[in-house]
């Protein structure tokens, strides 16, 4: 089957400081003729990192720049190595043009419009291509000016997700690599932050360890700084339909997360280039 998608891959604001912040689940789009081969539960696109771009709404004041998706997961997951090697082996995940959703239930109403070979290889170039291109140049760049650069990857999941982990799942979920994609005093500096986000919960290389991102573009002894937040919905939306984002709710958490990558920022700019 062709691909095609008349919606850019990305959206993208630079901003003035050495931190760009990354939301590669945040997109809903899915174009209509590959629209039409979905269920009706597909087509809501429940497994969403939904309202992220206004979670984080202060990126712009903290002078980050800001990369955001535009197409849904289950189109193409940019948090994905191009080649849909597992990033848990031995553990259940999602692939880069997934073909169930996280309950387990198939995305597509017959199992022969599930995309091919060729569907998926257009699909990575119209998508996966361009974000992680805008992506690796906005890192080079801000290393270029400021000799450091500092990686945010936001996500959002429910609570409770049988597939993935057993009970409930902390709030908020640091992710390094295991230690490889960034500073251990900056990982350990934002994990006490956490820690102290009561009532939240919060570890460190839990079961969300970082995704394709934070492994590809993470290199420390390079000065790039990657951590990715795998954050709990129920912190500041509903973890059901309709997903309504919940103001109320959600000033708690955003506190929290402002002073992390502010800490994050400050961390990565009394290591960068001397002023």
């Amino acid at each position: 089957m062709i691909f095609h998608t008349t919606e850019p891959p990305f959206r993208f604001r630079q901003g003035t400081r050495p931190l760009l912040v990354s939301m590669p689940h945040v997109g809903t789009h899915v174009p209509p003729d590959l629209a039409m081969r979905l269920t009706d539960e597909a087509r809501r696109v429940p497994d969403t990192d939904w309202h992220l771009e206004r979670l984080y709404d202060f990126a712009d004041e903290l002078g980050a720049s800001v990369l955001v998706a535009t197409h849904s997961r289950y189109v193409i997951d940019l948090n994905r190595p191009p080649d849909g090697a597992s990033l848990y082996p031995g553990q259940s995940v999602t692939g880069l043009c997934p073909v169930d959703l996280f309950d387990h239930q198939p995305l597509y109403r017959d199992p022969a419009d599930e995309p091919g070979e060729a569907e998926i290889a257009a699909r990575r170039k119209a998508i996966w291509q361009p974000y992680h291109a805008q992506l690796a140049q906005e890192l080079a760049r801000l290393r270029e000016v400021h000799g450091v650069a500092a990686l945010w990857d936001a996500h959002s999941i429910r609570s409770v997700v049988p597939r993935f982990f057993d009970g409930q799942l902390p709030d908020l979920n640091l992710g390094t690599a295991n230690g490889g994609s960034c500073d251990p005093r900056l990982a350990a500096q934002l994990l006490a932050m956490g820690h102290q986000a009561k009532p939240f919960t919060a570890v460190l290389n839990g079961r969300f360890k970082g995704g394709h991102i934070t492994r590809q573009y993470g290199n420390p002894s390079q000065g790039i700084h990657a951590v990715q937040m795998e954050l709990t919905q129920r912190t500041y939306m509903q973890e059901s339909w309709p997903f309504e984002y919940l103001p109320e709710v959600a000033t708690a958490v955003q506190g929290h997360l402002r002073r992390m990558l502010a800490a994050m920022l400050a961390f990565v700019e009394s290591h960068g280039l001397v002023k």
